[in-house]
């Protein structure tokens, strides 16, 4: 699928946070099953809708965080946000989402994809992204890992006080 990938203009924040909750619903589902009854996930996240919506306007309207939408239809299927640091030639992409009506069809890949060209192109010489180990996480990492990255297994854990 040939997916029209484009600079977020100032219209499209409000379709990037809409989109970014639908697709991350289950994401936070999950991470809510995975962390159980210890109330881990609500001390982090008592409304992470909430959360997550001003996580994303930031992404959106930092200087330094580059942002990209990917348009089918002529609407907002998804978004990509990349942070540079010149210092230590590392690209991260700090952001993806994909609106579930659009998933499952090369739109992940498609801006996994164009983040990495981005990267490459401002002279980085490696690329980061990070995701849960959760089951919410599982095609984020499929899309990930047929980019080309390789995990670093990393195992964090919460004890709530």
């Amino acid at each position: 699928m040939d997916v029209p990938i484009r600079e977020l203009a100032g219209g499209d924040h409000e379709p990037v946070v809409a989109l970014s909750l639908r697709a991350w619903a289950p994401v936070f589902a999950s991470m809510e099953a995975v962390l159980g009854p210890s109330g881990v996930f609500e001390r982090f996240y008592p409304d992470w809708r909430v959360a997550q919506r001003a996580a994303v306007l930031a992404a959106c309207t930092d200087a330094a965080t580059l942002v990209w939408v990917a348009e089918v239809g002529g609407a907002v299927a998804g978004f990509v946000a990349v942070r540079l640091d010149r210092a230590e030639g590392l690209g991260e992409i700090h952001m993806v989402a994909v609106d579930p009506d659009h998933q499952r069809r090369g739109v992940g890949s498609a801006l996994t994809a164009f983040a990495l060209d981005r990267i490459r192109e401002a002279g980085m010489s490696v690329a980061m992204v990070e995701t849960g180990g959760d089951p919410g996480h599982g095609p984020a990492r499929r899309t990930y890992e047929r980019a080309g990255f390789t995990a670093m297994p990393v195992v964090r854990y919460f004890a709530a006080l």
